[in-house]
């Protein structure tokens, strides 16, 4: 996603998905307090708040994860003012203001709840929906369950990748010649959890994002290419990304919210050290996958299936107990052209 939905190509900090929200919350800041100091807490908040909009075209993964579309082509000249203007006001206030920890109100969804993935752009959900899925731009659906997704181990394709290359280069994996490690399918280059410190410097970036599904009134996050291990030319191993997600776990439970573990049935063993509290699966079927996720979260499974095979025979083994959900493999809006929903 842009210069930062997924991975900032201009934006590293993420308050609300593009909501108004924070826009309300600043409103708000500026009715009180000593003018001067909150004037520039405000502005610090209102360009953070404005890099949440920031991000280069997205498309979707055509396979085991999935991407939204996303174009906003007139607003660079803003996104960069904001960077600009958020690192200096970040540097004048020292710091973030502190994270009250909400772990109390964190509620995972309920097992075999109707759910729709609309990772391709937001629409309103059918009759009988219960959960939705998306991107941590969109809005959240009124009155459902609400999973805001992140990608959260690699960059986004395209500008982002020159975003990560200027401002953050010690972050991207490179191989031994000093070369980006990528995951050649989609063009995106992954990101180095091999230390602590990276990982740390890496919850810089990504942990706003989760902050801004928190603000934004989502209950859970779905932190998406959990396996980049596996295309890491084994630089990177299952207890990297195991560290990673345990650091968006507690950043997603402070917050209030559930997390998703996605796909990646190497590391359900790790589920209860990592925290991760339910399951958003692709293909399951396809890859003989259901049962063990099922039996690892107690039946807290959305699984997806994108084709109609899969899904039938999916259906016909799990349906009693998971919430099984078609689509089409570029999870298109609803109205749109390849659009295809189905649930059992």
């Amino acid at each position: 996603m842009g210069p930062t939905s997924s991975q900032p190509s201009l934006r590293t900090v993420p308050p609300t998905r593009t909501s108004g929200t924070a826009g309300r919350g600043t409103a708000n800041g500026l009715t009180a307090g000593a003018p001067g100091a909150l004037r520039k807490i405000d502005i610090a908040s209102y360009f953070r708040m404005a890099l949440t909009d920031c991000r280069p075209d997205r498309r979707p993964r055509m396979h085991r994860s999935r991407r939204s579309h996303r174009s906003r082509p007139g607003r660079l000249a803003v996104c960069v003012a904001a960077l600009v203007l958020t690192a200096a006001c970040t540097a004048e206030d020292g710091k973030d203001s502190p994270a009250t920890d909400r772990a109390d109100s964190v509620r995972a969804p309920e097992a075999d709840a109707v759910f729709d993935y609309q990772l391709g752009g937001p629409y309103s959900p059918g009759d009988g929906v219960q959960a939705v899925s998306r991107d941590r731009s969109a809005e959240p659906a009124e009155g459902l369950y609400n999973v805001c997704y992140v990608n959260a181990f690699q960059t986004q394709p395209g500008s982002a990748i020159t975003w990560w290359k200027k401002t953050h280069p010690d972050l991207l994996l490179k191989d031994g010649d000093g070369s980006l490690v990528i995951d050649e399918d989609w063009g995106e280059p992954l990101l180095d959890i091999s230390t602590p410190g990276k990982r740390r410097k890496l919850m810089d970036i990504v942990g706003p994002w989760i902050d801004g599904c928190a603000k934004s009134g989502h209950d859970a996050v779905e932190p998406d290419n959990l396996d980049s291990y596996e295309r890491s030319d084994e630089l990177l191993t299952p207890e990297h990304a195991a560290a990673f997600a345990t650091l968006l776990a507690e950043r997603a439970h402070s917050r209030g919210l559930a997390i998703a573990q996605k796909n990646t049935t190497g590391l359900l063993p790790e589920r209860d050290r990592v925290g991760f509290d339910f399951a958003v699966v692709e293909e399951c079927a396809a890859y003989k996958e259901c049962g063990d996720f099922a039996d690892a979260y107690a039946d807290k499974v959305f699984a997806v299936e994108y084709t109609r095979k899969d899904y039938r025979n999916a259906c016909d083994a799990w349906g009693s107990r998971l919430s099984i959900t078609l689509r089409d493999r570029d999870v298109s809006p609803e109205g749109t052209r390849g659009y295809v929903f189905a649930q059992c």
